[in-house]
């Protein structure tokens, strides 16, 4: 009887012990870095929205047409929930974070038919932890199709438009958020709108972006502006032209230091492209990721604990009647150290193995119960 005990014993334990295996080699497939994977969509589909991340949480705010939706989406839970709205219903405006609470600077308003348009200067500040909005002093000159990036508690705003064509600004202000002051600081190389940008030790990068004044529109510029020198300098051009593209920086921390620019629009044809493009900044050079499952533009890019969503966009112009993308896809980015610093616990190998065994004792219990009865 004792042995009998045992064995069963031995059975159950070795059959838990594959399971977690199993468990362990599916969840690191799930965690390959340079791989993306479809998440939980967006309730409401749009373009040319803002993303911004606060405690782990992500935040799709505003959007095509004239949206004030505001939805928290957690990344835990792949779930997504409805906050409380943005005062002024707008898009193509800039949106960043600081001190856990989310700014949404300039944008534009336009009728419901999509077909007159305003730009506005408003600013208003959302606070995720009372899900409550500010309102502050609006901007000098209203702008919109521009990025915010926050570098030493200062907000820094580059180029976009002030009206409709030939409005492209090289305008390079920031926004003292203590004093609600603005200050003018040296200006683009190269007037850009709805270029690509991030921030890594202290320099902010605008990637791509069209100049209506170039000949040349949709440019494959990277500028590079340093906030303590207050000067501009140029990288290595985007291998592939784009605009109404998104990017995101990976921090180092979990993944290597490098910045991420997705989809976009190659040329000014309409076309939607699902690349992914990859800058390091150590050695300024570009290298090529996973492609998006989804090709598209005029999307949004979340980074949390270095690994990215790309959020929203459209992949093809809209006119009245037309709806955006909903969709929410997930990039494990190149080098994430969960899967480089950790070995595989248990190789596919071992988890063979470990069914074989289960198998064997199982056998041998079957033939020495049946020996047992006799």
């Amino acid at each position: 009887m004792r042995r009998t005990i045992t064995l069963l014993l031995a059975l159950v334990f070795l059959t838990a012990l594959c399971l977690v295996a199993a468990e362990l080699v599916s969840s690191a497939t799930l965690l390959a870095e340079n791989s993306w994977v479809s998440k939980a969509p967006m309730s409401v589909a749009r373009k040319s929205l803002g993303v911004a991340v606060v405690n782990g949480k992500i935040y799709a705010i505003g959007g095509f047409p004239d949206l004030s939706n505001n939805d928290e989406y957690d990344p835990a839970t792949d779930t997504w929930s409805s906050k409380a709205a943005m005062p002024t219903p707008r898009y193509n405006f800039a949106i960043t974070v600081y001190q856990n609470k989310i700014y949404c600077i300039g944008g534009m308003v336009s009728n419901r038919s999509g077909l007159g348009t305003s730009f506005t200067g408003a600013i208003e500040v959302y606070d995720p932890a009372t899900d409550s909005w500010e309102t502050k002093k609006p901007m000098p000159k209203p702008r919109a199709q521009f990025e915010a990036n926050v570098v030493n508690g200062k907000i820094y705003l580059a180029g976009g438009r002030t009206g409709g064509q030939n409005s492209t600004v090289s305008l390079n202000e920031v926004y003292d958020l203590e004093t609600e002051s603005w200050t003018t600081k040296a200006s683009m190389p190269f007037p850009v709108v709805e270029y690509a940008s991030a921030v890594v030790e202290n320099k902010i990068y605008v990637l791509g972006g069209q100049d209506e004044f170039n000949e040349t529109m949709n440019l494959a510029v990277n500028q590079i502006y340093d906030t303590e020198t207050d000067t501009w300098s140029f990288g290595t051009p985007l291998p592939t032209v784009v605009w109404l593209s998104a990017a995101g920086a990976t921090s180092g921390v979990f993944a290597l230091q490098r910045i991420y620019v997705t989809g976009g629009q190659p040329y000014n044809s309409g076309d939607a492209t699902n690349i992914t493009q990859v800058y390091n900044p150590e050695d300024n050079s570009w290298s090529v990721g996973a492609s998006m499952p989804t090709a598209r533009f005029d999307l949004a890019l979340a980074v949390v604990n270095d690994t990215l969503y790309a959020i929203g966009g459209t992949d093809h112009y809209i006119l009245p009647g037309e709806e955006a993308n909903d969709e929410n896809e997930m990039y494990m980015p190149i080098g994430y150290r969960i899967l480089v610093e950790e070995p595989e616990p248990f190789p596919t190998t071992l988890v063979i193995a470990l069914i074989a065994s289960v198998a064997v004792i199982g056998v041998g219990l079957l033939v020495y119960l049946k020996k047992r009865k006799r």
